[in-house]
């Protein structure tokens, strides 16, 4: 009596979205991920993640050396120090995030070919590494508004603080997971990526304030940076300065487009990744 041989295949759904109830069964995945990448970045170095700090402090020096007291670069009111950290803190997030996102599946290569599980864990788990910078980074900007007496308005904050947040990390998620999906075909993102964020550093209100420029029509091209918008709600309650409705929506709305088109993207190229990978 022959025994009848069964074949299983395992296939990524369909869907273009984000599958919830999947990717909290493989939550654990994303404890891997990230505790991974943690320590795998401050491996082996001196200071470990005293980097985290010293980073945008440094940077915050040279910028407020030369912009602040050289270039005389107006801050909206505030200390030139506490107007570029409020800047850097969200764009340090999205530039790491963005980075590691985008070389996510080639450097987990190796995982992808041998199991199933939800890909966009990886790229996502890149997100969480970040954040964990962001938290630490996050506390040295709030003994620094201390150090410089700045005026807070704390109910402002508790509404625009996590509005800008939550743009923020939807603009590095969808941007993260379209990138991540290009590399995999086309290696030479890896190089790209820098290079644009090096071009979106000065294109976003971080050294400046927004309303330096006066051209309406640049400043609409310039809010279609998703980093835009989340640069002006943080600022608004330590500034008191109405932001403009139209460019802030023009913000939001792209990036409500990035976080779309990027999920749509991976969902739609993932079932070649092992392949190509």
């Amino acid at each position: 009596m022959q025994t009848e041989t069964k074949e299983y295949t395992i296939l990524p759904q369909r869907s273009m979205t984000f599958d919830f109830q999947e990717l909290y069964q493989y939550r654990e995945l994303f404890y891997f991920f990230t505790w991974r990448d943690i320590k795998i970045r401050y491996k082996q170095t001196a200071l470990g993640i005293v980097w985290v700090i010293l980073q945008p402090i440094l940077t915050v020096l040279v910028f407020s050396l030369f912009f602040g007291k050289a270039l005389k670069v107006p801050s909206s009111g505030l200390p030139y120090p506490v107007f570029v950290f409020s800047g850097l803190l969200l764009w340090n997030f999205f530039s790491s995030g963005l980075n590691s996102a985008s070389n996510s599946m080639l450097n987990n290569s190796a995982i992808i070919k041998k199991i199933y599980f939800p890909r966009i864990i990886i790229p996502a788990s890149s997100l969480l590494v970040s954040s964990v910078d962001f938290l630490i980074t996050f506390v040295v900007f709030i003994l620094m508004l201390i150090y410089y007496q700045v005026h807070l308005d704390i109910s402002q904050a508790i509404v625009f603080w996590p509005l800008a947040i939550l743009l923020m990390v939807f603009g590095t998620l969808g941007l993260g997971c379209w990138l991540s999906a290009l590399s995999v075909k086309y290696r030479d993102f890896r190089y790209v990526v820098p290079f644009g964020l090096q071009i979106l550093l000065f294109i976003s209100p971080i050294i400046y304030p927004a309303s330096v420029i006066d051209s309406p029509w640049i400043n609409y091209i310039l809010a279609i940076n998703p980093m835009y918008g989340s640069i002006i709600l943080f600022r608004i309650p330590m500034t008191g300065n109405d932001a403009s409705f139209d460019l802030l929506l023009i913000s939001s709305i792209s990036t409500s487009f990035f976080v779309a088109f990027g999920i749509y993207y991976f969902r739609k190229t993932e079932a070649f990744f092992a392949d190509i990978a």
